[in-house]
């Protein structure tokens, strides 16, 4: 009797993996693979949500993710934590955006300003068709995706003369860092593409060894800047202006102004303003970051 009630409980034991392995199959179904010159790419789905993988070093990384039946919500903090800049600067009529994922971000600012002229930089062509491919991302009359790199694409742009009033790098993804675009010379590139009234917004890591370095070589290059943290995510979004940053006042009162065009992206900006803050939580001591010394992938570790 014995043996036959342990013959029945590991009978039902591999009868649930099976039915769990199962599951996980449905659940986890990838659509698209493939790999690019940069990096692997995958797409998978779940239910009505889609995601982009991106897999650089070790493990993956949702790079972007949508629902299916409400695309215009923004899934990831991070991404709708990259429009607490319209706290500063509400009216943008030419947008950079360095980096493009699903395309979530550019799209979400084609809707919002359908008049701004949208610049969107991706080194990897090969993001670009999955983009259009699998996550709607199309361009239009007033927004242009560009296959290159970041960095000389905006210091081509310094040389004509042209100015950006929102500029959104989000070249971040998985475990790599662009060395070449945390740099301070590569701010000053940047600055170079301001005026007094843009603003720069930068998707970083809230926590790592190069916490301290990059928040020292923002606060070199533009004194001081709005730190932007939630509990709830591992980025951190850096608010940056030429210029004096404007007092919190201003931003609470923007943010009940312009939230309620923002809430069907889920973007709760009225919450944005008491999380903003100059306060100096890293080490000013550590070296900033140079074209010379800038060993972003050696810091990534936390």
């Amino acid at each position: 009797m014995k043996n036959n009630s342990i013959k029945r409980t590991l009978a039902d034991f591999l009868l649930m993996m099976v039915f769990c392995c199962a599951c996980s199959i449905a659940i986890a179904e990838t659509i698209h693979e493939e790999r690019s010159k940069y990096r692997d790419i995958t797409v998978t789905q779940v239910g009505d949500r889609r995601c982009l993988l991106f897999n650089v070093h070790r493990g993956d990384r949702n790079q972007t993710c949508m629902v299916l039946n409400d695309r215009n919500n923004l899934v990831f903090d991070y991404t709708r934590m990259s429009f607490a800049g319209l706290l500063l600067q509400p009216e943008p009529s030419s947008i950079l955006i360095i980096g493009l994922g699903g395309g979530s971000i550019p799209m979400t600012f084609a809707d919002l300003f359908p008049d701004a002229k949208i610049d969107v930089v991706e080194i990897d062509e090969a993001v670009v068709k999955v983009a259009e491919e699998y996550f709607y991302f199309n361009e239009t009359e007033n927004m242009t995706a560009y296959i290159d790199d970041g960095r000389p694409f905006i210091k081509r742009a310094g040389i004509r003369g042209e100015k950006y009033d929102y500029i959104v790098l989000d070249a971040f993804s998985g475990d790599y860092i662009p060395e070449h675009m945390l740099t301070r010379e590569f701010l000053e590139e940047v600055k170079a593409i301001m005026t007094e009234n843009s603003i720069l917004v930068a998707n970083t890591f809230s926590t790592s060894r190069l916490y301290d370095h990059e928040s020292v070589t923002y606060q070199r290059a533009f004194n001081e800047f709005y730190n932007f943290k939630l509990p709830t995510s591992g980025n951190r979004i850096i608010i940056a202006k030429l210029g004096m940053l404007p007092p919190r006042e201003q931003l609470v009162a923007e943010s009940r102004r312009a939230g309620p065009q923002l809430e069907k992206y889920g973007v709760r900006l009225t919450d944005y303003p008491r999380r903003l803050t100059t306060r100096v939580d890293w080490d000013m001591s550590r070296r900033e970051l140079t074209d010379q010394y800038s060993p972003g992938n050696l810091l990534r570790g936390n």
